[in-house]
This record gives structure tokens, sequence and C-alpha cells, in this order.
């Protein structure tokens, strides 16, 4: 336990909790108060002066951030067998269609994004209560489900990252690793912003964004003042 009270004396000696920083501060302070062996994610969470019950207040949509997430996104592509090559020389990690069906349907959900083709969506249907709760169920408004397999897969593997605000209002986003510089944090979370910024809902009133926390795997959240991002 003294070994975690240490750690936590260091990380409070480089940062103030109660304190609001600039996203600038809050993208190199995240570096310092990681402290983990592994390179940990770097997130965000955006809470929002939006109620997601009502339909037209829902907010859901892509950003493509500047220096990727980091991570190794592993994809599946279902589609037809004239698309497979595509799929394949884009660098999509399985590709296939019933094979792959039935064994998601036998509990398999190994992957991190799944994109298929309009015409195959009817036979993901019935893969909906397992897809679903997993936010892998492939989608139009994400860019999921498209002709362009090839272009989706490479969009997915270079940094394109589909958010939607969760039923208390708040977006949570992977924006990087605490190994990237901290000006690369800075413009990845500044895209992220600017693209939420963009899909105020016009029946939403009052502050749109009412908090920005930075933070990284176990580490203590950074709150972010929104005065200090262009474009807020």
């Amino acid at each position: 336990m003294a070994k975690l009270t240490k750690k936590r004396k260091a990380i409070l000696e480089k940062y103030d909790p109660k304190k609001v920083y600039s996203l600038t501060e809050a993208a190199s302070i995240v570096k310092d108060i990681t402290v983990t062996k592994f390179d940990s994610s770097v997130d965000v969470d955006i809470r929002l002066g939006v109620d997601p019950r009502k339909a037209n207040q829902m907010v859901r949509g892509i950003a493509t951030l500047p220096h990727g997430t980091g991570k190794t996104v592993r994809v599946l592509v279902l589609c037809t067998p004239d698309k497979e090559a595509e799929a394949k020389e884009a660098g999509a990690d399985y590709v296939g269609l019933d094979d792959y069906i039935a064994k998601i349907e036998g509990g398999w959900t190994d992957v991190d994004v799944i994109i298929t083709m309009p015409t195959v969506m009817a036979k993901l249907g019935r893969l909906g209560k397992i897809l679903g709760p997993r936010n892998l169920m492939p989608n139009p408004k994400a860019g999921t489900v498209t002709l362009e397999v090839g272009k989706a897969v490479k969009d997915v593997k270079g940094g394109k990252i589909d958010f939607k605000v969760d039923k208390t209002g708040i977006i949570h986003a992977s924006v990087g690793k605490a190994s990237f510089p901290a000006d690369q944090i800075y413009e990845n979370v500044l895209e992220l912003i600017q693209v939420v910024a963009k899909l105020k809902p016009s029946s939403a009133k009052g502050t749109y964004f009412k908090s920005v926390y930075l933070s990284s795997t176990m580490s203590p959240s950074i709150n972010i003042d929104t005065k200090s991002i262009p474009g807020v």
C-alpha cells in the first residue's frame, strides 16, 4: 500500500486535482502523471448539455484523429467474394461472410471493428443481440456499412473513430497513447472536440460543453478549461 501512496504523492507533485488546466497543459501533464509500466491509453471524457433520451439530441459522429489512436485495430470485413481481395489488400485482419457469421453466433467477438456491405446487412440482423451491446454492429452513419470496403478498412486503421454520447450525456473516446508527444495528444483531442462542436443539436439549450476531462489508464482525470479550446 505504501508503494501506491508514494506513486500518488509523486503524481500530486505534478498536478493539482482541484485546478482547471488549458488543453495544452493537460496534454503535457497527462504524460507526467502516467505511472503504468505499459503504454497507457489516453482518454477524453466530454460531458455535453444534451438529453440523449431525446432523438433530436443524440450526438454521434466520426472523427479522424491526425495521429491515430496508437492502438492496433482488429478489423473484420463481412463481404461477398468479389470484395474479399480489396478488403485483404487494405489490411483487414479477417475477411469472409457465412463462416464468420457462424463464429459470431457461437460467441466469437475478438475484433474491434466490423465492416460490411449494404447487400450483406440483412444477414447481420440476427447478430444484433451479440454485436449491439459490444458496440460492434456496423452502421452506415459510422461508415462501416459501405461498398467501398477497402477505403473503410484504411480509414479505421488510420485513426478514424466512431463516437456517440452515452445515456448520461458523456462521450468517452481514446485519443492516443501516453508515449505520444504532448503536441500529438493535443491535436488529437482538438480534432475530436471540434467535430463534436459542429454536431451541436439545434434543440440543445444552455451550455453545450459542460466539462472535458483528460486521463490515461489508471491516472487521475485532468479538468480542462473549455475556454482554452479553439473552436468551442
